[in-house]
């Protein structure tokens, strides 16, 4: 059967920590887990080594380490693990001009037309598997099928270092037999609900009536039934551009109260700052998140009157969100996201502001860095010198 089209999904290995075990042999073969250390912190990646004790991603540090006593906790150095990124995504773009990155560690590409250069689909893979190594002597899992959501489902079948090729005709063969919470969309708690009905593989997704899933699921129900099929005619987009730039904190212990809220705040609001004006955008939307100490998520938003890339417009909006928010709780996670992104719009709007502003501009942007090096004390302890 002749391909449509021709989606590869490439996911590095257990990323962080395979670089970390790349830069440090004496860590290789041993249980491995990047994140910061302390009770309240989260693991943010678990070697291959340390997964059969039960580690994974987005776990509390705590019950990592007893799962896995013998673990070794590095702390993550995203500087690294982004020039790695980039030795891993110049690779891919050797093998076709549309590549869409999800993250640092994984993309899409579009290799339709490509068989006449790389041969068969399963050769690409081979190639894109080698080359990888080659360059950066980390290992990746590669899928290849007719759409994006089977060739995703693929690369992860036999990781680590695994190649899966789906072709159309096999499609349904090989996702129906998988559990239904591989399917785009479904959560731990949508998954639960999907068992209450009786649907435990995605072949049972596939065999109910769109009706009934539609009266069960509302608007879900139809797109699940669309995907148990293989039905997903989404396109390979390349350069997909940032929809938010945000930092958040775990607190090592709970705070309540807005005053106790605030410093940690101002901090991420430093953050996204600078990571702003490295990017070279502007926001004009700013998100506030609260996580409680029973883990509800609670989220506000607003607009700003003109793009910014600055701190102190960035904190004083999130000061004004913080007044919506239920403060009586006592809150484990404070982040910000600035969101409706934009290059070059604070410049533009320097250009209209009068001497005054544009200083203040400046100065904003002056504390910023002086608080990204130094900390978010370091402009308030300045102002109090003699």
């Amino acid at each position: 059967m002749t391909w449509p089209r021709i989606i590869v999904h490439a996911d590095m290995d257990a990323f962080y920590a395979s670089v970390e075990q790349l830069d440090r042999p004496e860590l290789r073969g041993k249980p491995v887990i990047v994140g910061f250390p302390g009770a309240r912190s989260v693991v943010t990646t678990a070697s291959y080594e340390a997964r059969p004790f039960g580690v994974g991603s987005a776990m509390p540090m705590a019950q990592a380490m007893r799962r896995c006593p013998t673990a070794v906790v590095i702390e993550p150095r995203f500087r690294r693990y982004q020039e790695v990124s980039r030795q891993v995504m110049d690779v891919f773009a050797r093998f076709s001009p549309r590549v869409e990155a999800l993250s640092l560690d994984e993309a899409f590409l579009d290799m339709t037309g490509s068989d006449g250069l790389f041969g068969s689909p399963e050769e690409m893979c081979r190639r894109i598997k080698a080359a990888v190594r080659e360059a950066t002597g980390l290992a990746v899992s590669v899928g290849a099928s007719s759409t994006k959501f089977v060739a995703k489902v693929a690369s992860d079948h036999r990781k680590p270092d695994g190649l899966t090729v789906v072709p159309p005709e096999e499609v349904a063969a090989f996702l129906h037999p998988q559990r239904v919470g591989r399917l785009w969309g479904v959560g731990p708690k949508a998954e639960e609900r999907l068992h209450r009905l009786g649907l435990r593989t995605i072949g049972d997704v596939a065999n109910a009536s769109r009706s009934f899933l539609e009266a069960e699921l509302g608007s879900l129900g139809p797109h699940l039934h669309r995907l148990a099929w293989g039905d997903d005619p989404r396109e390979v987009v390349p350069d997909r551009e940032a929809k938010s730039i945000g930092a958040e904190v775990t607190l090592e212990k709970d705070v309540v109260g807005a005053a106790a809220i605030r410093p940690h705040l101002l901090a991420a609001a430093d953050k996204v700052a600078m990571r702003l004006r490295k990017s070279g955008v502007c926001a004009r939307g700013v998100r506030v998140k609260l996580k409680t100490a029973d883990f509800h998520l609670h989220t506000r938003q607003s607009t700003l009157p003109r793009p910014v890339d600055a701190a102190q417009p960035l904190y004083e909006s999130a000061l004004r969100l913080l007044a919506e928010f239920p403060l009586d709780q006592p809150m484990r996670l404070v982040g910000i996201a600035a969101f409706e992104l934009g290059p070059g719009a604070s410049a533009q709007g320097d250009l209209f502001a009068g001497p005054v502003e544009r200083r203040q501009s400046a100065l904003d942007r002056a504390m910023d860095d002086v608080r990204a090096r130094f900390g978010a004390g370091a402009v308030r302890r300045a102002s109090e010198l003699p």
